[in-house]
């Protein structure tokens, strides 16, 4: 069994000033994610408006799987023309870890 978790830290519009404002682009991307069978939420910088970490968690039999899961969640982030991605910090774990 392998997992996979990628962090995204995300800098948001200047228009996102409130909790509602920011829901509204974190929600439709953690529900755009979770389309490829993967864990996601929001899990970091929830008091910071213009900011928003999401994370994601996959578990496959085989470790390229879990890869090309999180390479198509990336590149998913990466798209969104309405935020700048900003890092994604990949982890896989293996059963020997």
């Amino acid at each position: 069994m392998y997992t996979g978790t990628a962090l995204f830290d995300l800098l948001l519009p200047g228009d996102s000033r409130s909790l509602k404002a920011k829901r509204s682009y974190v929600r439709p991307i953690v529900a755009a994610l979770r389309r490829f069978e993967v864990s996601a939420a929001e899990v970091g910088a929830l008091d910071l408006h213009g900011r928003a970490e999401i994370g994601v968690a996959v578990v496959a039999a085989e470790a390229t799987h879990v890869r090309d899961v999180l390479d198509s969640c990336e590149r998913l982030v990466a798209a969104r023309p309405e935020v700048d991605l900003l890092s994604v910090r990949r982890h896989l774990h293996t059963p020997e870890d």
